[in-house]
C-alpha cells in the first residue's frame, strides 16, 4: 500500500514540470493574441469599425500552421473573448482557450503560418461555439469578412453570418472563408490557465473567473478600439 502511494506521489511530482511548461505556452499564446489583435486593429483599413462594434465576441488564432494534423490539415490554438453581461453590453471579459482545425484551411495558407481573427456577430453563434465543437458553414453560418474603412456592414453576407473571418499572412490582410473548418473550446488549456476545471461558457459568458495577466493586452486593445456594443 505504501509503495503504491509513494509511486503515485512520485508520478504526480514528475508531471508538475510538464504542466508548468504547458501553462507557460498557454499564457504565451494569450500574449500573442494580444499582439495580433493590436497590430490588426491599429490599421483602420483592415476590420471595419462598424463590424467590430457589432461583434458580441472576438476569436484570435495566432500562427495557424498548415500540416499540423496530417496531410493538408491545419491546426491552431488561440482565445475567444466576449463582451460581458447577459446582453453582451459590458467590458470585454476573461478569454477562453479555443482550437481551430480543418483541411479547408490548409489550401488557403499556402504553407505559411497565418493569423486569423473571427468576429462572432450574435448570441446564437457565441453560445454554440462555447458549448461544443462547431463546423463553420454547417453548425454556424460563416462568411469572409469585408475589409476597408468604408466597407458596408449591411451586405447580405454580413447580415446573415454568425461568424465573419479574416486572415493575415506575409503582411497581407483579407477576409477569408473558413467553411468546413471546426472550432471548439480547449478545455485542457482552460484548466491550466484558471487552475480548475471550468466550462468555456462559464469563463466567457458568466464572468466566473478573472482574466489572467497574460490576457491584459488582448482585452485592453479591444476595450480601447470598441468599448461599446453598437448592435444593442
Amino acid at each position: 500500500m505504501r509503495k503504491a502511494i509513494a509511486l503515485l506521489l512520485a508520478t504526480g511530482m514528475a508531471a508538475l514540470p510538464l504542466l508548468a511548461a504547458d501553462k507557460e505556452k498557454d499564457e504565451e499564446r494569450l500574449r500573442n493574441c494580444g499582439t495580433v489583435i493590436k497590430e490588426i486593429l491599429d490599421v483602420p483599413d483592415d476590420i471595419p469599425q462598424a463590424l467590430l462594434d457589432k461583434a458580441e465576441c472576438v476569436i484570435v488564432m495566432p500562427s495557424v500552421v498548415k500540416g499540423a494534423i496530417g496531410i493538408g490539415g491545419s491546426y491552431g490554438r488561440g482565445a475567444m473573448t466576449c463582451r460581458g453581461g447577459d446582453n453582451f453590453t459590458g467590458k470585454w471579459g476573461a478569454p477562453t482557450a479555443m482550437a481551430l482545425e480543418g483541411a479547408s484551411i490548409g489550401f488557403q495558407l499556402g504553407g505559411d503560418a497565418t493569423d486569423f481573427v473571427l468576429l462572432v456577430m450574435n448570441d446564437r453563434g457565441a453560445s454554440g461555439i462555447l458549448s461544443s465543437k462547431v463546423k463553420l458553414g454547417a453548425d454556424a453560418n460563416a462568411a469572409a469578412g469585408p475589409k476597408g474603412r468604408d466597407a458596408s456592414a449591411e451586405t447580405d453576407a454580413t447580415m446573415r453570418a454568425e461568424v465573419l473571418s479574416y486572415s493575415r499572412a506575409r503582411g497581407l490582410f483579407a477576409g477569408v472563408s473558413l467553411e468546413g473548418s471546426t472550432l471548439r473550446p480547449d478545455n485542457e488549456a482552460n484548466e491550466r490557465l484558471y487552475g480548475k476545471k471550468i466550462s468555456a461558457k462559464e469563463i466567457a459568458l458568466h464572468g466566473a473567473v478573472p482574466p489572467p495577466a497574460a490576457a491584459q493586452e488582448l482585452l485592453s486593445v479591444l476595450q480601447r478600439h470598441s468599448p461599446k456594443n453598437m448592435s444593442k
